[in-house]
């Protein structure tokens, strides 16, 4: 299935969105053994890497699709990470955005401690190959 929205570039409505990804995911983590067939690996041994997508294309993708690509941007490795702290270990912990320059906006986790996680630079954002 696929839903197509346009993305505005505001923090708000973009939070409320990712808060919407991140449970999505966190139902669909919840319920990996049946929905995936088996033990799930968590993100960080899952093989998934960071990949920017296209100029001027946005997608977001469920943990369904970060795991069948193998890749994520920023707001699909961040709604995963969330979702997953919260199925697997009971973590209220949150995507949120950040700005990262005057028209740019790169999604990240706040723990439940209040510390930032950022999974896309785990995952490769940044490293030239």
């Amino acid at each position: 299935m696929r839903v197509t929205i346009e993305v505005p570039n505001d923090p708000v409505i973009l939070e409320a969105l990712l808060e919407a990804l991140t449970g999505i995911n966190a139902t669909i983590l919840s319920r990996a053994s049946t929905v995936l067939g088996g033990d799930v690996p968590r993100l960080y041994d899952a093989g998934i890497v960071y990949q920017r997508e296209p100029k001027n294309r946005e997608e977001w993708q469920t943990v369904l699709g970060n795991f069948r690509r193998g890749t994520g941007d920023c707001e699909d490795l961040a709604t995963h990470l969330a979702a997953e702290l919260r199925a697997y270990d009971g973590e209220p912990a949150r995507a949120v955005v950040r700005r990262t320059g005057r028209n740019r906006l790169h999604a990240v986790v706040e723990r439940a401690d209040g510390t930032i996680e950022d999974p896309s630079r785990v995952l490769g954002m940044g490293r030239r190959y």
